[in-house]
């Protein structure tokens, strides 16, 4: 079942928040901070990868 549109709405507000976080952060924190924002970017898009490959394992499966 894919991600519903309320929910993956929220996930690219987040994500937007993350990278203007990231921007700034680049240039004014310490390299931890800024991998701690990538890997919740990254943490993000695996959110919405995992559902697309979930609903395509569904699909296959209830084909067979």
């Amino acid at each position: 079942m894919a991600l519903s549109q309320e929910t993956l709405n929220h996930l690219l507000e987040a994500e937007g928040s993350l990278r203007a976080a990231l921007r700034y952060a680049s240039t004014n924190e310490n390299p931890l901070v800024i991998k701690q924002i990538s890997q919740l970017l990254l943490d993000i898009e695996h959110c919405k990868e995992f559902e697309k490959l979930r609903d395509y394992i569904d699909e296959n499966v209830k084909s067979d």
